[in-house]
């Protein structure tokens, strides 16, 4: 798993009015849920929106609260809130882990390269983008890979075809479809007015010459 360093600080916790005020000094309000405590902090948005956007939430980060009674937390993303229409955090959560004991977190389902279907008017459906893994946090994957070099046209990869480190279990249930690569069926037009009804009177005019013959025979 990738890891990464974060400074911060201790804070009292406060109201929207307080946070609001944190966010204009350039820092991120957030709590840390400890493995014994709970804290309140704020960490500078510039680094945090670096970490994100190099490795993504689903980072190992070492943290260091100043004021804190511990040096350094390990800790992972639990929860966070952005604002809606521009690209700033407005709240962050942390969850304090223990190196030595598995947990669990979602993992991004990542393809790699094109399918051979796609030249033949293939279309790819990424039906699982998450899959929930359980593991040591030492051993928490950036990301499952899926080889679309492999993947033909008509083929499905299902969860229990995934290939990912014996130390990492997959929690999901073996039989969801990642990902799979069709052919869109084409649907047929139908037909116009005029030529449902010229179809009708044909169809209504076939029995009544086939009557018609029948009765010259005779």
């Amino acid at each position: 798993m990738t890891t990464a360093e974060l400074n911060g600080k201790l804070r009292e916790s406060g109201n929207k009015s307080a946070a609001r005020k944190i966010r204009r000094e350039e820092f991120l309000p957030g709590v840390l849920y400890g493995q014994k405590d709970n804290v309140s902090l704020k960490v500078n948005q510039k680094d945090f929106g670096i970490i994100m956007e190099k490795y993504g939430h689903n980072v190992l980060i070492g943290l260091s609260l100043e004021g804190d009674s511990v040096p350094k937390r390990q800790v992972i993303l639990k929860d966070f809130q952005s604002h809606p229409l521009q690209k700033d955090w407005l709240h962050v959560d942390f969850l304090e882990i223990d190196m030595n004991k598995k947990t669990r977190v979602s993992v991004p389902v990542k393809l790699l390269g094109h399918s051979p279907g796609e030249k033949l008017g293939g279309l790819i459906n990424h039906a699982a983008k998450e899959l929930e893994v359980e593991c040591l946090p030492g051993d928490i994957p950036d990301t499952i890979e899926v080889n679309m070099a492999d993947v033909q046209l008509g083929d499905v990869v299902h969860v229990r075809d995934l290939s990912v480190s014996d130390k990492v279990e997959i929690l999901d249930d073996p039989g969801i479809t990642v990902v799979s690569v069709y052919v869109e069926k084409v649907k047929e037009e139908a037909p116009a007015e005029g030529e449902e009804a010229a179809e009708g009177e044909e169809a209504e005019a076939a029995p009544a010459e086939a009557e018609e013959k029948s009765t010259a025979s005779k």
